[in-house]
């Protein structure tokens, strides 16, 4: 059976729009693109962001990510401290009942100390969020070349 042409065209032009927009959801929290910049083939480290929104009455809270591309994974924050942006380790992130939390350049984000293989533009990569009521959310990341449009940074 051969499919109409238009019909080829229309899947082939919405299959990009389809590969940017991913969203996962795990109990009450609802997880908004993943995304991870592609870094030089020296670095030995990166970063995750994504947007956490919490649909539930109650709080929950990250407590630690893991992923296979590199060797540990660590919840980090910069802080402005002394005139300085600083990134330092956090062991946990209350995601509030009703709210949300933005891990994003220059904020929240985990950390990938020790990558296994370059993070190439247009690739994915498995990270796995920790959660105390939501429990374990395994998430592909999309690996950009640029931080992702304002449409996904709510």
């Amino acid at each position: 059976m051969k499919l109409p042409k238009f019909l080829l065209i229309a899947g082939l032009l919405a299959s990009p729009l389809l590969a940017q927009a991913h969203e996962y959801d795990a109990g009450k929290i609802h997880i908004d693109h993943p995304w991870s910049r592609e870094m030089p083939p020296s670095a030995p480290n990166a970063a995750a962001y994504f947007v956490l929104h919490n649909k539930g009455n109650s709080a929950d809270r990250l407590t630690s990510a893991s992923t296979p591309v590199a060797e540990k994974a660590e919840l980090h924050q910069h802080i402005h401290q002394d005139g300085l942006m600083k990134m330092q380790q956090v062991q946990t992130v209350d995601v509030p009942a009703g709210g949300e939390v933005q891990f994003a350049p220059m904020g929240y984000h985990v950390m990938l100390f020790g990558l296994k293989q370059q993070l190439k533009d247009g690739e994915r990569f498995p990270l796995t969020l920790h959660f105390d009521k939501a429990g374990d959310v395994q998430v592909e990341v999309a690996v950009q070349k640029d931080a992702p449009a304002a449409e996904h940074q709510h």
